[in-house]
This record gives C-alpha cells, sequence and structure tokens, in this order.
C-alpha cells in the first residue's frame, strides 16, 4: 500500500490538493474525502482573499491541510495493519493483530473512536 504526503502543500501561490498533496492507502476510504476537504478550503481561502484581500485563510491552507492528511494517514495505516497481512509478518505480528481485532470488538470505546475516524472530521 502506498503513502505519500507533501510538506508543505504550497509553494509561494501554487496549491497542492488531493492527490497532488497526498495518497492514502485506499484503507479507510480516506483519499476523496481529503481531495474535497483540501478544494472547499481552498476555495474558501480564494474566496475570502478575493472579496477582502485578506491573505490569512490562504496563508493557512497548508498547516490546516496537512492536520487532516496525517490524520488520515495514521487512521488508513492503522485500518491496514489491523485488516490485511503484511508480508514477511512474524508469528508475534499476527498475535498482536489479533489482539487488536479482539480490543476493537469488545471495546466501546475503540468502537468509537473507529467509528470517529472513519465517518471523518469537520471541515475546519
Amino acid at each position: 500500500m502506498r503513502s505519500f504526503v507533501v510538506e508543505p502543500m504550497q509553494y509561494r501561490r501554487v496549491f497542492l490538493a488531493g492527490d497532488a498533496a497526498h495518497i492514502v492507502p485506499p484503507t479507510g476510504a480516506k483519499g476523496l474525502n481529503l481531495a474535497i476537504a483540501d478544494v472547499w478550503r481552498l476555495a474558501s481561502a480564494l474566496q475570502a482573499y478575493y472579496r477582502s484581500g485578506t491573505t490569512a485563510s490562504l496563508d493557512e491552507y497548508s498547516t490546516n491541510g496537512l492536520r487532516r492528511a496525517w490524520r488520515a494517514q495514521r487512521f488508513s495505516y492503522w485500518m491496514t495493519s489491523l485488516l490485511h497481512v503484511a508480508p514477511g509478518a512474524s508469528p508475534f505480528d499476527r498475535r498482536r493483530q489479533i489482539a487488536d481485532l479482539e480490543y476493537l470488538v469488545g471495546s466501546h470505546a475503540a468502537q468509537t473512536t473507529l467509528a470517529e475516524n472513519y465517518a471523518g472530521f469537520p471541515l475546519d
């Protein structure tokens, strides 16, 4: 599974969004959600700039996008390691994976964390 994040997500006034800025594994279904959030955030920042001349939102675009991208990376990595057997996985790795699955099935807190991350984060 391939993962990638460009830091920062902009160079001067060139802004990266979607797969140009970050690639996450399909586990967790975060790629399109991240792209939509990037475009929404960039459109809002451009709107503010052209309406009032303020660059604050444009200046924060990369920082806010990276915060969201790294959350998605962490979740996708966790889901991938939970649901897929890595090539060359040791018996220890397999047993740890089973323990993680058992914890998820038996813990309301773990299920809540899964639901919050899977459903996504607010756009701001």
